[in-house]
């Protein structure tokens, strides 16, 4: 029998391995599909094939610069919101928004004594670097806080700071008054005075000043707060130091020459030299000197005596530089009252209730303190030396040389500049 194979093909089983890839293989395209159009010559075909493949690479190089310009871009677009968004805070931050958030209708004080409006009032605090703003909900008392050396700036008290505090307070017509927390060692002349006649001139506002006395509010710090009407202090404190330091003098021309050292400073004016290592003191040299103690200290005797209601004579009897206890103080007539914090503010607010003439006012009080932001480079020192105080690394022989030179001034103290 004969057998037409063009009638049936026999058909073996696939594997399921063939069967897949039967199903997900395409069919073969000729180069007349696969490049488009028929070709005369084998060297045509190989043009048309140059082409395609010279087509296919400049899209992927232009793909690869398309995702590349599409990173830069959207790195160009942070860097434009993030710098949108410090214009935004730096305009904030200056703006009355961040300053102040206040009722429409502020007490007038003490001019109308019988206007008030009463009721509770929250405080918020908002801090940026140095400085200090409030955010403030109605009439409010200022507990503006007093710390540290008495100078320009240290990490605990900053002139600049405390003077626009209390020019800000003065034009704030929701404040009521001041509280000064006291601890202070004392400090230079020129600042103190500074900042009692910036509380002077506050109060002409007429606004009341308080002042409380932490655990040492001496020399400097007891010559800022004559400013206030009523003084308290701590049952611990240490007060007083009426006196003043006008400069020191070391002459170490003895212990050079024994040295085998001679140091010369040129200069015009017999006295221009006074005060330096090299230069023995002279007799109208010391009567310079003490006369610019003296000048200071007859300002600091008379801003006491006025202050507390005394005369001249009584405040000296008590003003040769020592300090003294709360209780001594209070003896002597230059604190008026002892007590907590607490205490002096309770009495604070029946005070004010007393100039409004209406019991159901509650003020709160609200902190004013200074803040220190150390700058990075100091931060970074610190870490790595592992010192908090920088001069703590000091070898011992350069630091009794500078003692030598320029000897610290120990506070108490209310003193000149050098």
């Amino acid at each position: 029998m004969e057998t037409n194979t063009d009638d049936f093909e026999l058909e073996l089983p696939k594997t399921e391995q063939e069967d897949s890839m039967t199903e997900k293989s395409e069919p073969q395209k000729s180069d007349e599909e696969m490049f488009g159009g028929t070709f005369e010559t084998a060297e045509e075909m190989q043009k048309s094939r140059q082409k395609k493949n010279n087509s296919e690479v400049f899209e992927k190089k232009e793909n690869g610069e398309t995702k590349k310009n599409g990173s830069g871009k959207l790195f160009l677009i942070i860097a434009i919101v993030l710098a949108a968004l410090a214009l935004v805070y730096v305009v904030l931050n200056k703006s009355a928004i961040f300053q102040k958030n206040v009722p429409a209708q502020p007490k007038t004080f003490p001019q109308n004594p019988s206007k008030n409006s009463g009721g509770k009032f929250a405080v918020k605090n908002f801090h940026f670097g140095n400085s200090f703003k409030g955010n403030v909900g109605g009439e409010y008392v200022a507990r503006l806080y007093i710390q540290g050396v008495i100078q320009e700036a240290n990490e605990k008290y900053n002139q600049e700071w405390l003077l626009a505090t209390i020019e800000g307070l003065k034009d704030d017509p929701y404040n009521l008054g001041i509280l000064l927390v006291v601890d202070s060692p004392g400090g230079t002349v020129y600042e103190s005075d500074e900042a009692y006649l910036a509380l002077r001139e506050y109060k002409k506002s007429g606004k009341p000043i308080w002042a409380y006395f932490e655990s040492l509010a001496a020399s400097g710090g007891y010559y800022i707060s004559c400013a206030a009407d009523t003084i308290w202090a701590n049952r611990n404190t240490l007060t007083g130091s009426i006196g003043v330091i006008a400069g020191a003098s070391v002459d170490a021309t003895g212990f050079l020459e024994k040295l085998g050292v001679k140091a010369t400073t040129f200069h015009a004016g017999k006295n221009k030299n006074m005060l330096n290592y090299n230069s023995p003191l002279t007799e109208e040299q010391r009567a310079i000197m003490q006369s610019i103690a003296d000048d200071a200290y007859e300002q600091f005797t008379g801003i006491v005596a006025s202050a507390r209601q005394k005369s001249i004579e009584e405040i000296a009897a008590i003003a040769d530089g020592r300090i003294y206890t709360a209780r001594q103080a209070k003896a002597n007539g230059l604190i008026d009252s002892i007590g907590s914090l607490e205490d002096a503010q309770e009495k604070f607010q029946e005070k004010i209730k007393k100039d409004f003439e209406d019991d159901s006012i509650s003020v709160e009080f609200f902190d004013y303190k200074y803040e220190y932001e150390p700058p990075f480079l100091n931060k970074f020192f610190r870490v790595i030396s592992g010192a908090k105080n920088p001069e703590a690394l000091l070898d011992p022989i350069t630091k009794a040389a500078l003692e030598t030179l320029a000897p610290e001034i120990k506070y108490p103290a209310y003193l000149y500049k050098n």
